[in-house]
């Protein structure tokens, strides 16, 4: 079996950096296509910025990579999604209309255009009005479009719901025992089981945590690795879709809480003091214990979303170093050193999701604290 184990491991890293070398090589025709097309039209570290800043941007089309013809014409390799738009009703059409932000969209007699990766509604000509802080006051209707992140979660949803789901069949058929791909995760979910959600929680009350705990660590893994692919998402970096899930961390922690969660945050001296004495201290206590409630999945959201964007914006940075130096010491030394980084991206995007698992699994283990595990603790802090 552990022989088994080290030939998957061994395998499966092989298989991660053969992706990440071809990653890098897209990368690389994707910078060398916007260098030429900016030649003569700038300063190049300008044109880099520009280039990784819209990387990080989610999109309203599918786009692998680009490249431009000898004829000047600028082609994107990928495909349209819909965009879905509420203006005064339902309006639904192709993101081809926009032709990557070059051209308007007319629908049903009505405007819009795509800026700054915003869609704004305009006249026939495209205007956009400013404000006196250069900001846009065109109308911007409610946008429900399926964006290339929308398209990433759902394609994550699904495989970890097919996956998940055959390595639960296998467990039935084969009397508890992992077949296949199971034998990978298996693993990795009693890992969770045993060393984060038990040792936190509690054995009595870690099973209605259980699913939310594993769902989240899949879902954050897989999509950090999805960001090193050649797909090129960065939806982890989307600071929307990391609050969302520390809001369901911090609903799940406040909606499941007991009477001594509640009680230690607006009571948190307890008998240890008459009443007139801890006056003065509540003042400053309760408001302290309330602002923690929403500083730990503040928390969360902060540090999932600025290390997968750091992570994004180093490797590119470090890919487009090449064509500043120009040389034949530079360049090298800035791949090589980019091809480190993206290495390092792998254990990265498990360890963030062992982050935020394990984070979620302490704020539960203080939801579900009865007062038995209190006096507990308390006698523990005596004792030392």
């Amino acid at each position: 079996m552990q022989r088994f184990l080290s030939h998957y491991y061994l395998s499966d890293m092989h298989r991660k950096i053969t992706v990440k070398t071809i990653t890098l090589l897209l990368l690389l025709v994707s910078f060398t296509s916007f260098a030429s097309e900016g030649e003569g039209k700038g300063d190049k570290k300008s044109e880099i910025k520009e280039y990784i800043q819209h990387h990080l941007k989610d999109s309203y089309d599918f786009s692998l990579f680009s490249y431009t013809t000898d004829e000047g014409e600028h082609k994107y390799i990928g495909f349209p999604l819909p965009v879905i738009l509420w203006d005064g009703g339902l309006k639904v059409f192709s993101s081809s209309k926009f032709h990557h932000g070059e051209e308007l969209a007319e629908v049903d007699g009505n405007f819009y255009k795509l800026y700054h990766n915003h869609i704004y509604k305009t006249d026939a000509n495209g205007t956009i009005n400013y404000d006196e802080d250069h900001k846009p006051t065109n109308a911007k209707p409610f946008d429900m479009s399926i964006t290339k992140s929308v398209v990433m979660i759902i394609l994550t949803g699904l495989l970890m719901f097919f996956l998940f789901r055959s390595l639960g069949r296998s467990y039935g058929k084969n009397g508890g025992i992992a077949k296949g791909v199971g034998r990978f995760f298996e693993p990795i979910v009693l890992y969770i089981r045993d060393d984060i959600a038990i040792p936190n929680i509690g054995e009595k009350k870690y099973m209605k945590y259980m699913p939310f705990l594993l769902t989240v660590f899949f879902f954050i893994w897989f999509l950090n690795i999805f960001g090193l692919t050649p797909l090129g998402v960065n939806v982890t970096g989307n600071l929307a879709v990391t609050a969302s899930l520390a809001i369901l961390t911090f609903l799940l922690t406040n909606f499941t809480g007991t009477k001594d969660y509640w009680k230690h945050i607006f009571d948190p001296l307890g008998n240890s003091m008459p009443w007139y004495a801890k006056v003065v201290l509540y003042i400053i206590l309760i408001p302290i214990e309330v602002l923690g409630i929403f500083i730990k999945p503040f928390s969360l959201l902060i540090r999932l979303y600025a290390n997968m964007q750091a992570g994004h914006i180093v490797l590119m940075s470090l890919i487009g170093l090449m064509f500043i130096f120009k040389s034949v010491i530079g360049s090298p030394l800035s791949f090589g050193l980019a091809f480190a980084i993206s290495l390092i991206e792998i254990l990265v995007a498990l360890l963030q999701a062992y982050i935020f698992t394990m984070l979620s699994a302490l704020y539960f283990g203080f939801a579900a604290e009865t007062h038995e595990h209190a006096e507990e603790h308390e006698g523990e802090i005596q004792h030392l």
